[in-house]
Order: C-alpha cells, then structure tokens, then sequence
C-alpha cells in the first residue's frame, strides 16, 4: 500500500508471519513434547489459513484501498482465526487467550477511534465464543497448572516482542511521516509567498513598463542631439539597458500559459551577456567547452544570474571582482558551479537559504535563493554550497536536462 496505512498493514503482515511459526512451533511442541492429544486437523487448518491469507495481503500490500476498513479486515481474519485456534485447545483455559489484547493495542495505536472500538467488540465476541464452545484441553504428561504456568511465561514473552516490534516500527513510521509534513508546510509557505511575489510582480511590470519605454525615447533622443563620442556611446550603454529592462518587465507581465509552451526558451549565452552588460566591471572566467547555446529552463537562467550576482556582490566586498563560472554536461545532467572570492562563510551558517525575505546582505531582499530553491525542487535537482580553496565559496546545482519519466 502507498496511503499513510501502509506501515501498520505492512507490520501486521510482518507480526502475522510471526503467528503462524509461533502457532506452529506450539502445536509441535504440545504434541511431541508435552503429549497432549491435540485435534491436528483443525489447528493445522487455522495455521494454513492464516498462512494464504498472509501470501494474500501481502500480495495486495502495495495496490490495495488503505481506508481503515481494510486494516479493520486484517484484523478481522486475524481475530477469527485465533478463536478458532483457542476454541480447539482449550478454550478459555488456555493462557494464550491475552494475545486478543494485543490485537486491541495495534488498533489502538493506528485505527481511529470507531474503527478501535470495533476491534475491541470483536475481540470481546472472539473470546467469548473460544469460552463457550472451547474444548478442553485433555491431560498429558503434565499437570494442568504446570501448563498454564509454561503457557503463561511463553504468552509474556511473545506480547513483549510483539508489542515492542510493533511500536518501534510504527514510531520510526510516525516520526518520518512528521518530517515530512513539517517540510510540506515549509514548502507551501514558500510557495504561497512566491505566488503572492509573482502576482505583485505582474501588476508592478504594468506600471513600470510605460516609464521605461518613456526613457528609452529619451536616452535615444539625447544621443542623437548630441555631438560627443562618450556621451553617445554611454546613452547606447543606458539604452541597451533600458531595454533588457523592459523585457524583464514584458516577461513577468506574461501570463504563465504563455510561456507553459516554450519552456526552454533562453540560452547560457544569453544570460551571461545579460549579466555582463549589468555588471561589466566583474571579471568572469568559464571553462572553454562550457554548452553556452544548450537551450535552458527559464528557471535555469534566472537561478544562474542570481548565483554569479551573489558571487559579485561577495567579490567586491572582498576587494577581488572575481568570479568563476563551470558548466558542464554529464549524462544525462546539467552541472553547473559558481565560485567567489569574497571572505567565504561559516560553517555554521553554511545553510542555503529557502525561504523568502531572509539574506545575509544588507541590501538584499532574499528571494533570489528561495527562488532558485523552488526551480530545484521543481526539477528534482540538486543543489549545495561549500567553501573554495584559499578564499570565497562554491555553490553549483545539478538538474536533469530533460523531465523523468516519473516527474507527473
């Protein structure tokens, strides 16, 4: 089962194995070693029942309904057959009639409550009929106290085990399910807050976009007034800048159907001489056989910009506008890793951030990371940070160049 019953089915079948040896290696020992003339048939006939029903359930461990109905049926079978076990050896007298509190407790601990309750009727009505139509058990070699005693000792033993296997598992079982739902809420936060950042976003590009086309105009006009080399070729640096501006713009306007279908539409290339015309005075090293025309997610591009400004900003803080750029492909992988020579990190803070409106800078707003977290996670990549060699730090990703297969 996948649903969130699977752990208990999946110990009930564990604890259900367990049963059957133990019910087995009972009747053998009572037999050949007590010599107490048990009815073999029936009781051989309870054990291959519980048997096949095991092969069963453990069959349909992974595709059946995970209702707690299902779990409630388990155990059904489960009580049914130990009243029959019970009622063709002794019925009540047997000290083996306890384990019925074991089936109460593992309910307990997984079924809600209603499911519970009827458990524990069951449970009641299985013991009452092993009183009634119980057989008794007929004299052997020892004393009927002798046994009991035996029988009792051997009871203890085998709910402590059970009990302690079952809540062990189950506990590890819990605590996982706890860390995930913990890491789902941060994951939603996260989201819910870039969902209202892109929606702010979209209505901010319409008020900006009419005040950039406005200074391009401008920025044209002054450079064809104008008579000096610089002032014209500084316009046209303004200009190209404007318009890179305008298109961020324009792109966080569009709707996101419309860029649902081109989901790879920029390059390497592309976001390296996007970065180069905003920071010109960083000096940027990259391998030479780097895929720069390997078409990219745009939230690729957008997690690379933000690794080379941060590693910038970290440089020239440093005094050392330095940064390095390695890209490569390995199978069926894109690799990619930023290096900065600024003043590096501690270890203890070492964490990459994944929410949003936390960063370290001043004058940072935190939400490059936390959305190049999201871009990760979207692509089921990777994504880490460790100090360089001499000075600064590395931080690289890794992201499958095409969907899995099991991506929906």
């Amino acid at each position: 089962m996948t649903g969130p019953d699977a752990p208990f089915l999946q110990t009930l079948c564990s604890l259900r194995w367990l049963a059957v040896a133990g019910q087995a290696a009972t009747i053998l020992v009572a037999s050949w070693v007590l010599g107490l003339p048990l009815p073999q048939l029936p009781l051989w006939a309870g054990v291959a029942a519980l048997a096949l029903f095991n092969v069963y359930a453990q069959l349909r461990v992974h595709g059946a309904d995970t209702a707690p109905m299902t779990a409630f049926g388990h155990i059904l079978v489960d009580v049914a057959v130990l009243t029959w076990m019970l009622g063709w050896s002794g019925g009540i007298a047997n000290p083996f009639g306890s384990l019925f509190l074991i089936l109460i407790a593992l309910a307990a601990l997984a079924l809600p409550l209603r499911w519970t309750l009827a458990v524990a009727v069951s449970c009641l009505l299985g013991y009452a009929a092993s009183a009634v139509f119980g057989q008794p058990l007929p004299p052997g070699y020892f004393r009927a106290d002798d046994l009991h005693q035996w029988g009792v000792v051997a009871n203890f033993l085998i709910s402590a085990a059970v009990v302690l296997a079952f809540s062990t598992r189950l506990a590890i079982a819990l605590r996982r399910r706890e860390l995930e739902l913990s890491a789902l809420r941060e994951r939603f936060a996260r989201n819910e807050g870039i969902v209202a950042l892109a929606t702010h976003a979209a209505s901010v590009a319409h008020e900006l976009n009419t005040p950039l086309a406005t200074m391009t105009l401008l920025a044209d006009d002054v450079a064809e007034r104008s008579e000096e080399p610089e002032v014209r070729e500084d316009m046209e640096t303004l200009r190209e800048l404007l318009v890179q501006c305008r298109e961020r713009v324009l792109a966080l306007a569009a709707p996101a159907s419309a860029r649902a279908g081109d989901p790879r539409s920029t390059t390497a290339l592309q976001v390296l001489e996007q970065w180069r015309l905003v920071r010109p005075t960083i000096a940027l090293n990259r391998n030479d056989d780097a895929p720069l025309k390997l078409p990219l997610d745009p939230g690729v591009g957008h997690l690379l910009m933000v690794l080379l400004n941060n590693a910038a900003d970290a440089g020239e803080k440093a005094g050392r506008p330095q940064v390095d750029l390695e890209l490569r492909i390995e199978g069926e992988d894109l690799i990619g890793e930023v290096r900065d020579y600024g003043h590096g990190f501690d270890a203890r803070d070492a964490a990459l951030p994944g929410t949003l409106f936390s960063s370290s800078k001043r004058q940072g707003m935190g939400v490059g990371l936390a959305l190049s977290h999201a871009t990760i996670e979207r692509l089921e990549g990777q994504m880490w940070m460790r100090p360089a060699q001499g000075a600064g730090s590395r931080v690289g990703f890794r992201l499958p160049l095409a969907p899995r297969e099991d991506t929906p």
